[in-house]
């Protein structure tokens, strides 16, 4: 009697609940997945941290030196952006860049890292299936680098915003074209999801990569695609292959934008960009990668 009205007690004071399983928390591990992945790789939000610190000195010193030109020169004038105005209309561009080269070099370690240190026996050890560990790690080039390029270049711009209004009046720019050069919010984002998806399947073949490669990863990942475009030009004397992986890099900005005058892609197309055959069947390389990454890690041992 004593033993049942102690273990009583202790359910009733430490687990209100009585022990009843609809009551206790899910575990959420996708959650705990991506948040390990922080934890375990700090470079994921310390190098844009260390770019958006890099930016800002420079931004600084930019438009602090073109606003001291303003007492021997003539106010700016023209239909030219304003060089006091550059820094902020320009300082989300390499942060935003810095975000890609970390999911490119993150997606390089992420599975082939836990099988040379053979960690990969402690995680599977856990309760967590390899789909869910396969989906965190893409979720970190795919979802968690976009948000942290974006709210980045966000501060960076609202930081450096009153130093620019300074400068632009007293090098006579009108704040009405301050305010244009500014970097909307929504073009960041369509921008970075534009991106985004459209190297989704780089990041996801480099996952496959990282799932598969005993050792030298990156050069696993970049040899092979080069190596067919070569074998393609030597034997075919086409380069079908190399367009192809050139379209791959740089033609998001062609499909999402409109080419304006002076090179400057500033009209957003999203409905072209959407019907581009292109990224549907980039996505769904992604996803083939994917599967094959989880299938590979079911199987795969530690180095």
């Amino acid at each position: 009697m004593n033993t049942h009205s102690n273990d009583t007690a202790a359910g009733s004071a430490f687990d209100p609940g009585g022990n009843r399983p609809g009551k206790m928390s899910e575990t959420r591990p996708m959650y705990w997945s991506v948040r390990r992945e922080l934890w375990e790789n700090r470079s994921i939000y310390l190098a844009p941290l260390i770019v958006t610190a890099v930016v800002l000195f420079g931004s600084f010193i930019a438009t602090l030196t073109a606003a001291s030109r303003a007492r021997s020169g003539a106010p700016a004038t023209g239909n030219r952006r304003p060089a006091v105005v550059m820094p902020i209309s320009m300082a989300p561009a390499p942060i935003m860049l810095t975000t890609f080269l970390v999911g490119f070099f993150y997606c390089l370690d992420a599975l082939y890292g836990e099988r040379r240190d053979r960690s990969i026996l402690f995680w599977k050890s856990l309760p967590v299936s390899d789909r869910t560990t396969v989906l965190s790690k893409a979720s970190i080039p795919l979802v968690v680098l976009p948000l942290i390029g974006f709210a980045l270049s966000l501060a960076t711009i609202l930081i450096l915003l009153p130093v620019t209004v300074a400068a632009s009046l007293a090098r006579g720019v009108s704040l009405d074209r301050l305010w244009g050069a500014l970097p909307e919010p929504l073009v960041m984002i369509y921008g970075l999801s534009v991106h985004t998806l459209w190297f989704a399947p780089i990041y996801c073949w480099v996952l496959l990569v990282s799932a598969w490669a005993r050792r030298a990863p990156i050069l696993w990942a970049v040899l092979p695609p080069l190596a067919l475009a070569a074998a393609e030009r030597i034997t075919f004397g086409s380069s079908y292959f190399l367009n192809m992986l050139q379209y791959r890099i740089t033609g998001a900005m062609k499909e999402a934008f409109i080419n304006t005058a002076g090179h400057r892609y500033e009209e957003l197309t999203p409905l072209n960009f959407l019907s581009t055959l292109g990224l549907w069947v980039g996505l769904i390389f992604a996803a083939g990668c994917l599967v094959a990454a989880v299938r590979l890690r079911v199987n795969r041992e530690p180095i």
